[in-house]
């Protein structure tokens, strides 16, 4: 069972909850409008409530959280090749896929279990054909509109 959030924090797309422990966060997860505020604790859920509200006023801010060890080396791998995309840049499935040899359903799986989502850009990368889904979510719904305000906001986009 999930440990509840140690901060839900309003954004422009509905909430993001956060899970830290003290030194580093474990944890963002998009969520509806519909979910309480919970106000942070502590230094670092500060830090991060921060660090997103820099971003949403201007998507250019460089984050710097101490973000714990997750995912499996290809995991890794992948979220190391989003993180190279510029603000404002796209990349695709396909392309990442490529440069690990790698499949492209492999590097959506990946995307879909990134831990720290605007802070490890996923959004950034859409299928060759369209937008793709988003965070192990369909083509349609709250996620996908996350990603639409998220590529808009960064001026990827203009749908």
């Amino acid at each position: 069972m999930q440990r509840p959030f140690d901060a839900v924090l309003p954004a422009p797309f509905g909430k993001v909850g956060v899970r830290v422990d003290g030194t580093q966060v474990h944890e963002i997860v998009y969520l509806p409008d519909s979910f309480a505020d919970i106000a942070p604790a502590d230094a670092l859920t500060r830090r991060v409530a921060e660090q997103l509200a820099a971003y949403y006023d201007n998507p250019d801010i460089v984050f710097d959280l101490p973000l714990a060890t997750r995912g499996t080396d290809f995991q890794r791998k992948v979220w190391d090749a989003i993180c190279a995309v510029p603000r404002g840049g796209l990349t695709t499935y396909g392309t990442i896929a490529r440069s690990l040899q790698s499949m492209p359903r492999a590097v959506g799986q990946a995307c879909g279990q990134n831990w720290f989502p605007i802070v490890i850009p996923c959004h950034r990368v859409v299928a060759a054909n369209g937008l793709g889904g988003f965070a192990h979510h369909g083509e349609e719904g709250f996620h996908l509109g996350v990603k639409r305000w998220l590529l808009r906001h960064e001026r990827a986009m203009l749908l």
